[in-house]
């Protein structure tokens, strides 16, 4: 099943345990899938958690600023080049000296006209959003031109949301005021700690005070600042990852992401976790610290719209609600992913990921996608599950049956509604917080 790799962080932002053995073996002993489990100690330790009896639809979605379901359609733009790779980062981002801005900015702004051309019809742009590697190492004339193209060959919403992400290192006042003059109206700040020790352990260049100042500064030049970090850390205790967390929701921003560390392939994480040199929470800690982020933001009102997305109602990331809610959106620069409709057929765009690879191609044939895929409506049923689950409103059940051909299973929903998973309110189904701890174990029931 194709997913959108522009949003590895969106994917890959389910709780650190979600998905482990203590964690499967209890859905599987709920479920009455198994009589017990072969580790005494994994099935009589599941990870601490903020209860979720209390739960309910109401609860769930009120306040959320997310009742209204259209997906909306979205740009997403990649800037593949970073000062430097960070140890635990396998997203499409490269380290290179003497990037040609000019020659870049207008292979961008090629790719982005032919892949409009690919649409059966020009939608309304709800979104655009500036990823990367580090995109606040663009200069604001690339912002500007790409912007211009975008305005050019579509129309916007009124309110159209247009995020660049930012970390700390490259925050420079002027090109920030550039990317506001090029339209740029909300920025995500990369602080990822506010400890200069774990700062340097995940290999950041920042100090914790020049985050904090980068912020104050993003939030005086733009109307909408969000800030990620990256909690779950080694050795991080509850009591630590509380009193940061507390610093960070009294800086005032409308919206937060944040994710718990994970291990990934081919990383020097990776490689230091196999020879026992770096060692992440256990999934008792995990869990606890999940339920101090929930209490957290919840009490500082940016509750948990999505697994490890929090903000004020109405100030959600509505870039990633295209996303989350199976929406289509073009991806344009190396190694990003689109989902369009083209010749009346859902499908996936994939673009070349080595940068050097890329940018030849676009010179040769004017875009650089290195694939176009239909999407049979299997996997479109199953990419809208694996996103829409992971947000409070929940998925249409409806719009579901349509993209598939087939409702989902009564008997599925029933049964994992009677295990306190899944909630339906509304012609919704709605993962409960218990839900999400076993977000994968229940999609793979729901998909069957």
């Amino acid at each position: 099943m194709p997913t959108p790799d522009n949003g590895k962080q969106i994917l890959r932002t389910l709780p650190l345990w979600e998905g482990r053995r203590a964690e499967n073996q209890r859905f599987e002993d709920r479920r009455g899938g198994v009589s017990g489990s072969n580790d005494d100690r994994l099935a009589s330790s599941p990870p601490r958690r903020a209860s979720s009896s209390a739960l309910t639809a109401s609860t769930l979605l009120q306040g959320e600023g997310t009742r209204t379901v259209e997906p909306g359609f979205g740009i997403y733009v990649h800037w593949p080049f970073c000062l430097a790779k960070c140890p635990y980062c396998d997203f499409n981002s490269h380290v290179r000296k003497g990037i040609d801005q000019s020659q870049w900015r207008n292979a961008l702004c090629a790719d982005l006209r032919n892949q409009a051309e690919l649409l059966d019809e020009r939608p309304t742009v709800d979104s655009v959003f500036f990823g990367g590697g580090t995109p606040s190492l663009m200069e604001g004339e690339t912002v500007g031109a790409i912007l211009g193209v975008i305005a050019n060959e579509f129309a916007l919403n009124p309110d159209v949301e247009i995020t660049l992400e930012a970390n700390p290192t490259s925050v420079d006042w002027a090109r920030f005021q550039d990317y506001r003059s090029a339209g740029v109206n909300r920025l995500s700040l990369g602080m990822q700690a506010l400890n200069d020790a774990d700062l340097k352990r995940l290999g950041r260049w920042h100090s914790a005070d020049e985050a904090v100042a980068a912020l104050a500064k993003a939030q005086s030049i733009f109307d909408r600042v969000s800030l990620d970090l990256i909690y779950a850390r080694p050795g991080q205790t509850s009591d630590d990852w509380r009193a940061e967390l507390e610093k960070a929701l009294s800086l005032g921003t409308e919206h937060l992401s944040l994710y718990q560390l994970t291990i990934e392939p081919d990383t020097p994480f990776k490689a230091q976790h196999d020879k026992g040199l770096l060692r992440l929470p256990d999934d008792d800690l995990a869990g606890e610290l999940y339920a101090v982020t929930q209490e957290l933001c919840e009490a500082a009102g940016r509750r948990a719209y999505e697994v490890s997305n929090h903000a004020k109602p109405g100030a959600e990331s509505r870039h990633n609600l295209v996303y989350w809610r199976y929406g289509e959106y073009l991806g344009i620069g190396p190694g990003a992913h689109g989902r369009i409709t083209h010749q009346k057929v859902k499908q996936a765009t994939v673009a070349a990921k080595k940068p050097e690879d890329w940018l030849a191609q676009v010179l040769a044939n004017g875009n650089g996608r290195s694939s176009q895929t239909p999407i049979d409506r299997d996997d479109q049923a199953n990419e809208m599950l694996l996103m829409g689950l992971r947000l409070s409103e929940g998925i249409d059940a409806g719009r579901y049956a349509r993209l598939c051909g087939k409702p989902i299973n009564p008997a599925t929903i029933e049964a994992l509604v009677s295990q306190g998973l899944l909630i339906k309110a509304d012609n919704r189904i709605i993962a409960t917080q218990e839900g999400r701890l076993v977000l994968n174990s229940v999609i793979a029931e729901l998909a069957q």
